[in-house]
């Protein structure tokens, strides 16, 4: 990559990376409604933005996401605020980066990039080009409020992650993208794990790195690493994988992992050939700790297979993800990260 990549520079000083947990899940905690932007919080209610980070670092993650999972105009427009874009990504990125300087260690500050939550031509109406004014109008905003990394996430459409891709590299950042791989093993537009490093073959500057998100359990994403790895070698992976399996409690969603289990994800993560590691929905405070101890004693062994993922972590939703089109494509849905 041209820009510095201060991702790497990390995984060589420390090996493998603690990412942070879930935002959405923790900020409906601090007293978020649903259906309400949580960027707006980055202005309205910058001490809870604090606290969540702070909670973060606290227990242990090496890397923080800004709250700007729906930072894109796109997003923003659904609650007024598509004239806001820049103001409120850059004090997303100022409030992360605030926490991160007051930390005893280095701490890298990632601005998160979500989907746009629209469809690019010729299945909708955004243009590519549009895409990407929209993601670097975001990332510009990151950028001058202190994020290091551009981290493109909860991608499902290759052309909305080179977009994405594109934008980062022409604000002269380094970047990375994470897919959800939570339709019969392969992403809701039909990309297959082993396929994710190549979206970016066409695009000037490479990722620091790529990997899987969200999606529909612990050892789904599990499943897809090993995809991911066989695909790409080479790559340096992120998995941040939800909490368990969601289960709904009356209106309430609750996910199923323990602290213990999102421990052991995160050894067989490691064995797996994860170099960044952290948690998605439903992942609190308490469960990064666990996962900080794991990450910090375990010693890598071999690769898990498939029964060791469900023997340790429990059964896959999902069938494993076959190649060619066996899964099918759907219409991309608006998600929130968390």
């Amino acid at each position: 990559m041209t820009a510095d990549n201060p991702l790497a520079a990390l995984i060589a000083e420390k090996g493998v990376l603690l990412a942070d947990g879930a935002t959405g899940t923790n900020l409906f905690a601090m007293g978020l409604e649903s259906g309400d932007a949580p960027e707006l919080w980055n202005i309205d209610a910058p001490e809870k933005i604090t606290a969540l980070h702070q909670g973060f670092v606290d227990a242990g993650s090496d890397i923080i996401l800004t709250n700007s999972f729906g930072g894109t105009r796109h997003r923003l427009k659904l609650h007024h605020a598509q004239d806001r874009v820049f103001e409120l990504n850059k004090a997303a990125a100022e409030i992360a980066r605030a926490v991160a300087a007051s930390a005893p260690r280095r701490v890298l500050v990632a601005g998160s990039v979500g989907p746009t939550g629209e469809l690019l031509e010729p299945l909708g109406a955004l243009t590519f080009d549009g895409a990407v004014e929209a993601f670097r109008e975001q990332i510009a905003g990151l950028k001058a409020g202190g994020a290091e990394v551009a981290w493109i996430e909860t991608m499902s459409a290759p052309d909305e992650m080179r977009a994405a891709a594109e934008a980062a590299v022409a604000e002269d950042m380094p970047y990375t993208c994470t897919v959800s791989f939570d339709t019969a093993g392969k992403s809701m537009m039909g990309l297959h794990p082993k396929n994710v490093a190549h979206v970016f073959d066409t695009v000037s500057d490479r990722p620091a790195a790529v990997g899987a998100n969200c999606g529909v359990g612990a050892s789904d994403i599990l499943s897809s690493l090993l995809d991911m790895r066989a695909g790409a070698p080479d790559a340096t992976i992120i998995v941040k994988g939800n909490c368990g399996i969601p289960e709904f409690q009356g209106e309430n969603i609750v996910y199923s992992g323990t602290p213990d289990l999102m421990a052991d994800y995160v050894r067989l993560a490691i064995d797996g050939g994860a170099q960044v590691i952290g948690g998605c929905c439903g992942t609190s405070f308490e469960h990064l700790k666990a996962m900080r101890t794991a990450l910090d004693t375990h010693k890598k062994a071999e690769p898990p297979t498939l029964e060791t993922i469900a023997e340790r972590i429990g059964p896959l939703v999902n069938s494993p993800a076959a190649d060619g089109d066996a899964a099918p494509k759907r219409e991309r849905r608006s998600r929130r990260r968390g």
